[in-house]
């Protein structure tokens, strides 16, 4: 939840925007402004206030805990021109969210936290928990220090400064960045990332305190000198999922509880079986299958809890580390202009160590990109080679981000990378606006019923399927999208599938040609399935056809959301 706070009638108005444009995040403060921002201080996540930053800063010293508890606060002044993240850049949120005030009421965002301003990642930032000298090995990041790299654990990382690597690679390192899951004491200079490398699989008697569940927990991993912060997930069997002790034990670690069928877990190959599980749940192991389900490596066997009054345990559980994996990320980019880029495909460009895509494509985006990631680009024509070369990269740990135009899914790199890639690596999709939605946009709403994209390349597809889909299509009733509807070396494609769509369709249907959707030399042009002329397009070029109810309505092609409209 995000508190608004102002002070004038200017401010209110801006502070009204804010709430109207978060409806659902936002929450008006009124009042005295102390009693205002003390009351939003404590109840909000973050807090946007329309005041004088001196006084911001009056009011919020005395509040001040530290910077893992206290909220992002972002200051915006009296004429709205700028939004200041004046506290919790980063564990707060507020660089982020002076980015988001700015694109609502148009102010220039004003990010203080040195990393940000100079696009280095903040340690706090890398989606870890981080331990140890922070301030100390972020300056050393900052002022091009050589930063050792001791990572005993290969997790993906996003790119880092070019002077933050292995240890022994040109000058000692007085500053040091270690990735690991054991407990340790950071020197100074020495910060410390928490990756989610581990996992504890844990049973429980019906009844089971939450008590004797974490603090077998806790004990097995002091003993085993791991790192509370990197474990992922609990793990048990199915018919736990509800035993209030393993729920909230889960809760008060603040990780995710992970159920297995006992089928799943009597499957699992463990060193120590047992009948009581057995009979109880129906899998010889619960504790120790549960954490090695999902692979990895058992470094605490199953323990069980020890109880001061001498009575049976009710709790076991075991830990496994799982293998580090690489991540890729296949980003669709949009259509090409800057403000149809999301939010989220911005943050994966800048979580990745890796970015490989087509080079026209590589340079809309390269600006967004930290300094040190690596840049693997090639031309036209090698989508498949691409793909290969992105899922290479994640299979050796990295974090790698592969692009495309448009969305990711749509015609572009998710499949043919999908196609490529194992369970050895995690992917993730970012969405992006298609091409079609672009045009769509442009002309009105075109796909405002059932529709269908069809490509007129036959590059992958022989041309009898096309025909096959486009006469479907036709038959059907359905808009239709053309993409790549024409080149040098196939002029004759588009004018057959027209010819197509005309036996089905009255010669005044609408037909909308968008060239460069949301690009600086972008065209829009309204015509009919009788009067387009095909030479016209090319493979830039997005060619909507209407259906048998697409109307041309003051400039804008229209497709009615039902048939009954206008005697149709």
């Amino acid at each position: 939840m995000i508190g608004v706070i102002s002070a004038t009638e200017s401010g209110g108005r801006a502070g009204a925007r804010l709430a109207a444009a978060w409806p659902a995040r936002t929450r008006v403060y009124e009042g005295p402004v102390r009693e205002a921002f003390e009351r939003a201080f404590r109840e909000c996540e973050q807090v946007v206030c329309f005041l004088a930053a001196g006084a911001v800063v009056r009011l919020a010293a005395p509040l001040l805990a530290g910077k893992g508890v206290d909220p992002g606060v972002v200051c915006v002044d009296e004429g709205g021109r700028f939004a200041v993240a004046l506290l919790g850049g980063h564990g707060g949120g507020a660089n982020a969210l002076a980015r988001d005030v700015g694109e609502v009421l148009g102010a220039e965002p004003v990010i203080t936290t040195a990393t940000d301003a100079v696009s280095v990642p903040g340690l706090d930032t890398l989606g870890f928990p981080v331990e140890g000298d922070v301030a100390g090995v972020t300056r050393a990041m900052l002022d091009g220090e050589p930063v050792a790299l001791e990572a005993e654990l290969a997790w993906p990382l996003p790119a880092l400064p070019s002077n933050v690597g292995a240890p022994g690679a040109g000058a000692s390192a007085g500053a040091q960045l270690r990735v690991t899951d054991r407990t340790l004491e950071p020197a100074l200079r020495e910060a410390v990332l928490r990756p989610p490398s581990l996992v504890v699989g844990v049973g429980a008697s019906k009844g089971a305190p939450v008590d004797e569940v974490l603090g077998l927990v806790r004990e097995s991993l002091r003993a085993a000198g791991l790192s509370a912060p990197c474990v992922r997930e609990l793990a048990t069997v199915d018919a736990k999922r509800d035993e209030p002790g393993i729920v909230e034990a889960a809760g008060r670690l603040g990780v995710p509880l992970v159920t297995y069928t006992a089928e799943e877990l009597a499957d699992v190959v463990v060193p120590n079986p047992s009948d009581a599980p057995l009979a109880a749940v129906g899998t010889p192991s619960v504790a120790e299958a549960a954490a090695l389900r999902g692979g990895g490596e058992l470094v605490v066997p199953k323990r069980k809890s020890e109880r001061a009054d001498g009575r049976p345990a009710m709790a076991t559980c075991a830990v496994v580390r799982r293998p580090a994996r690489g991540r890729l990320a296949v980003v669709g980019l949009g259509p090409g202009a800057r403000d149809l880029l999301t939010p989220r495909a911005r943050d994966e460009l800048r979580r990745a160590a890796v970015l490989v895509g087509l080079d026209q494509y590589v340079d809309q985006i390269r600006d967004l990109l930290r300094p040190g990631t690596r840049v693997i680009e090639s031309g036209l024509g090698a989508e498949e080679e691409r793909a290969r070369t992105a899922v290479a990269e994640a299979r050796e740990g990295r974090a790698v981000a592969l692009i495309g135009s448009g969305d990711a899914g749509v015609y572009a790199m998710a499949s043919p990378a999908l196609a490529e890639a194992g369970d050895d690596i995690d992917v993730v999709g970012v969405p992006g606006v298609t091409a079609a939605l672009a045009a769509g946009a442009l002309l009105g709403a075109p796909l405002g019923h059932d529709h269908v994209s069809i490509s007129l390349s036959d590059l992958h597809t022989p041309w009898e399927v096309i025909e096959r889909r486009v006469r479907a299509a036709a038959e059907a009733d359905l808009v239709v999208t053309f993409y790549n509807p024409r080149s040098r070396g196939r002029d004759w494609q588009l004018p057959k599938s027209l010819a197509l769509l005309a036996e089905h369709r009255a010669a005044s249907t609408p037909v909308g040609v968008v060239r460069n959707a949301s690009r600086p030399d972008e065209s829009v042009r309204l015509t009919t399935l009788a009067a387009l002329d095909p030479d016209s397009v090319d493979m830039m070029t997005v060619v909507t056809v209407g259906n048998t109810a697409t109307r041309a309505i003051a400039g804008r092609m229209v497709t009615p959301r039902g048939y009954r409209w206008q005697g149709v």
